[in-house]
């Protein structure tokens, strides 16, 4: 029997899998997912250049490959579409570089089974931080310290309590997708910033679950330059979002992608 049937209410668990270069971690991070839990996963292959799509195909993944780098976030979008498509009810965003723990599915869909939440998050830092913390896990040290910064100022400008902004590991009610414009969201690594101020504004529920992490070669990260560029979108969003939420000035960017489309 599998998880969500023993709540009455069955729903179809999605798992989507942004994939870039993922080969040499995707069946791992496939072992490591709890069994009979998930309906169907998705992968969008991200013009990788080894075997992604065909070792998804494999391993019965429902896989699309894009012809051309559409970028973390077109990629994301690709997943979620697909995944509304589908006929989803909660859909899973996991990486398939086996850096986040899989096993913890069942507590990320929890809340939403039990409609407590909308949106969950997995938190790298509500772990005790010499078990399965991230620096335990291996996080270096700027990287560590960077996140925490950034989301200490985040949280003030947005009024929001997440022990994490930058979290790549999250579960949404399909729902709560359905009512964003995706197509106007960045294609680039902002998108993460970026729904999660859409669904802020949204007064969308959230929870938080904490993840163990492992940072090792074939893991994916952003580097320096990119993450600077990064860092400084997140601030601008940031900023945008508590001049309007004062009612200093209108953030007509937010507005429209938080409008339910017709």
């Amino acid at each position: 029997m599998k998880l969500h049937h023993v709540f009455d209410t069955p729903k179809k668990i999605v798992v989507v899998m942004p994939a870039f270069n993922a080969a040499s971690t995707l069946k791992a991070t496939m072992d490591h997912v709890p069994p009979d839990l998930v309906d169907e996963f998705i992968l969008v292959d991200d013009a990788s250049k080894d075997n992604t799509f065909e070792q998804a195909r494999t391993l019965g993944i429902t896989v699309l490959r894009h012809p051309e780098n559409r970028g973390y976030g077109g990629n994301q979008k690709s997943c979620y579409r697909l995944a509304i498509a589908s006929k989803a009810d909660i859909v899973v965003m996991l990486h398939p570089d086996n850096q986040y723990n899989p096993e913890i599915i069942p507590n990320l869909i929890l809340p939403i089974l039990m409609d407590q939440a909308d949106v969950v998050l997995a938190s790298r830092f509500i772990c005790d931080p010499l078990k399965g913390g991230p620096v335990a896990g291996g996080m270096p040290f700027l990287k560590f310290f960077a996140n925490r910064c950034l989301t200490f100022v985040q949280n003030a400008l947005m009024g929001t309590y997440f022990s994490e902004f930058h979290t790549g590991y999250r579960a949404f009610n399909s729902n709560a997708l359905s009512e964003i414009q995706l197509d106007l969201l960045s294609n680039d690594f902002a998108f993460d910033n970026e729904i999660l101020a859409v669904l802020a504004y949204q007064k969308k529920r959230f929870a938080q679950v904490a993840v163990e992490t492992r940072y090792f070669k074939e893991a994916s990260t952003i580097h320096f330059l990119p993450g600077v560029r990064y860092a400084a979108c997140c601030l601008l969003i940031g900023f945008h979002y508590f001049l309007d939420r004062i009612g200093i000035r209108q953030w007509n960017w937010l507005h429209r992608v938080a409008k339910k489309p017709g």
